[in-house]
């Protein structure tokens, strides 16, 4: 027994730092965790700073509205991807939801705010996923309530509605958790995020979905209740509702046949027929891209060529006796 004893001791001291170790560290993220998102509380416009583009297109911005579950971080980092295209046009910048919830008012209201406060008299909209949709109706929301107009949209694998999401399961499951009031806490979101992952396992190898689970634990990842607000946004959003409100506004639709996310020709052609006033390019395709499924990040090499030609296309730089402006 005595030996027993001095075996429990030992291990239970052992047990005890270790312990002590993992409390401290966790109880430090968690303070972190709570910091970073107490600070994200509003919906912000996230800027890169490009001197080009400041100081040729001081009145122009492109804005970046993020996909679902982008950070602030993410986004930022796929307007740098994306900056010898973008900043052909105009500015960088994106907007950051605030983890309290998707608010399309507030999000109106941030906009407007940073293009009176710039005095931007031109916009190009960059929709990322879902992102898309929420240009979409930004659009038509600026132009009813501010008279600004958006010159041109740009589709990234957008959904025209869920019925283009692929596999609508735990999709709507969400959807309907966060109707009935029941909010995901952040200290559960690690489970949360690798159910919906497994069972959303779309393109994805299984060390994907641990490392994409890992980045949603991170304090900088957006919060549970962003998450869910995004979901209850996709499942209801109607396009026909902004059909006739986004004035002379150019669309283009780019996407990828072997997206498993979105359904690419269902989303195409969706976009391309209510918006058949607007839309003037759907042919675009992001082939070779992985993942397939909205990833100017991970892959610039494919998509800078694709916005340069659709801006050259659809939006062209004033021209000085038939040649392009240079800069």
């Amino acid at each position: 027994m005595l030996h027993l004893a001095g075996g429990l001791r030992r291990f239970s001291r052992r047990s005890l730092l270790v312990g002590t170790g993992a409390a401290s560290l966790l109880a430090a993220d968690m303070l972190f965790t709570r910091k970073v998102q107490t600070e994200r509380r509003v919906n912000q416009i996230l800027t890169v700073q490009d001197d080009v583009a400041e100081r040729f297109f001081p009145r122009a911005s492109w804005i970046l509205f993020p996909g679902y579950k982008t950070s602030w971080e993410e986004s930022q980092w796929i307007l740098g991807s994306l900056r010898g295209a973008l900043n052909k046009r105009g500015q960088l910048a994106a907007v950051g939801y605030s983890n309290l919830g998707l608010d399309v008012d507030k999000i109106v209201i941030a906009v407007i705010e940073h293009v009176r406060a710039h005095k931007l008299t031109t916009l190009y909209f960059y929709g990322h996923s879902f992102g898309g949709m929420l240009a979409t109706q930004v659009a038509a929301r600026l132009k009813e309530l501010h008279g600004v107009e958006v010159a041109f949209i740009l589709l990234d694998s957008s959904p025209a509605s869920r019925r283009d999401v692929l596999d609508q399961s735990w999709f709507e499951g969400v959807v309907f958790l966060y109707e009935s009031g029941f909010r995901f806490p952040t200290v559960l979101r690690g489970g949360y995020e690798l159910g919906e992952r497994v069972l959303h396992k779309d393109e994805r190898s299984w060390g994907k979905i641990l490392d994409q689970t890992m980045e949603q634990l991170s304090p900088i990842a957006p919060s549970s209740v962003l998450i869910q607000s995004e979901s209850a946004y996709i499942y209801h959003f109607d396009p026909t509702r902004f059909v006739g409100k986004l004035g002379e506004a150019k669309m283009a639709f780019i996407g990828n046949p072997w997206d498993r996310t979105v359904d690419y020709e269902s989303a195409r052609d969706s976009w391309s027929l209510i918006f058949k006033a607007n839309m003037l390019s759907s042919d675009f395709r992001t082939d070779g891209a992985r993942p397939a499924h909205a990833s100017p990040g991970w892959n610039p090499s494919i998509y800078r060529p694709i916005i340069e030609e659709l801006q050259d296309e659809l939006v062209p730089l004033p021209s000085r006796g038939g040649k392009k402006t240079a800069f």
